[in-house]
């Protein structure tokens, strides 16, 4: 995975709007298989590379009430599976974050394969799902007055990939 051309994001709801955040920093490898339905991905993402936006918001996320990132530093994901699902492809992997590891659905759309202007082939995809955060011990919030919650449960995630084919 070629990570100065790929994004790992992120929107949950916060109060009455909605905040994205990114991890800047994640490796990861993509094995292609002549079988396309045999591919496999992997990858690491270093929890403390949260980055919101907002200084203050982005610490939290790092401490004990979120991701604990100095006794739990990565989220790790190995898929298990790819097949096809309603309108392409859906990646299924085992998603470990805060020491709990749940199978998660990826929806995946493939963008292509072109050699780059180093000679290097290069493949692109987009993949889109959904967690509840709470499923992963990540379950801090602050009730509001309303009966409702600051921080809301399900976290979108949204991945847009480059990988370069190794030799």
């Amino acid at each position: 995975v070629d990570p100065a051309h790929s994004e790992i994001a992120f929107t949950v709801r916060h109060l009455m709007s909605k905040v994205r955040g990114v991890f800047r920093e994640f490796e990861g490898q993509v094995d292609i298989a002549d079988d396309v339905n045999d591919s496999r991905a992997q990858a690491t993402i270093q929890l403390s590379s949260v980055d919101t936006g907002a200084a203050q918001r982005d610490d939290h996320l790092r401490s004990s009430d979120f991701f604990d990132v100095q006794s739990k530093p990565t989220m790790t994901f190995i898929s298990t599976s790819l097949g096809q699902g309603d309108g392409g492809h859906v990646l299924t992997g085992d998603l470990m974050v805060n020491g709990t590891t749940l199978p998660v659905e990826l929806a995946v759309e493939l963008l292509g394969t072109e050699v780059d202007g180093y000679g290097r082939t290069v493949v692109g995809f987009d993949a889109t799902g959904e967690v509840n955060r709470k499923d992963f011990g990540v379950d801090w919030n602050m009730p509001l007055d309303g009966g409702r919650f600051l921080v809301g449960d399900k976290v979108a995630l949204s991945l847009s990939i480059q990988a370069v084919k190794q030799s």
